[in-house]
């Protein structure tokens, strides 16, 4: 069964960062998932020079292209890349989006897009709590007796 390919076009050093991440969680996608770190003052030309090596490089049938902002350089770069039914363009890339799309890349193409898109969008919300989730609070009266020296 043919997977989609990533590829993660973003300012320096954000993209290798992601892939990095990525890789902390799914060791085995390394493969699959390739970063470009657009450097600053570097010619977009050379930037997407280096893209289509990528791209070649991870030789697959269809690649989902991550960027990080749309109307940068590096989301420039990526639309000049992309194009035709093998390829989509997703900006605005964060860890939940490149988690849910390495976890869905067996799944057609349009179906990895949407799942990214999904989980980049259901990742960010604001958290009023001061406790992490799926942790007991503990009693005050216990918290002051045995753990006044993490304060």
């Amino acid at each position: 069964m043919s997977t989609t390919s990533i590829l993660i076009i973003a300012h320096a050093p954000l993209a290798h960062a992601l892939r990095e991440c990525v890789l902390h969680v799914f060791p085995d996608c390394g493969s699959s998932v390739a970063a470009l770190d657009v450097q600053p003052n570097q010619p977009p030309e050379e930037s997407l020079a280096q893209a289509r090596i990528l791209l070649g490089q991870l030789g697959v049938d269809r690649t989902l292209v991550l960027s990080d902002l749309f109307g940068a350089t590096p989301c420039n770069i990526a639309q000049r890349l992309v194009g035709g039914v093998r390829s989509r363009l997703v900006t605005g890339v964060n860890l939940p989006m490149l988690l849910r799309a390495v976890s869905y890349r067996c799944e057609p193409l349009d179906s990895v897009v949407a799942r990214a898109v999904v989980g980049g969008t259901q990742g960010v919300m604001q958290v009023a709590s001061a406790t992490p989730q799926n942790q007991n609070r503990r009693r005050r009266r216990h918290d002051q007796e045995t753990h006044d020296h993490q304060q």
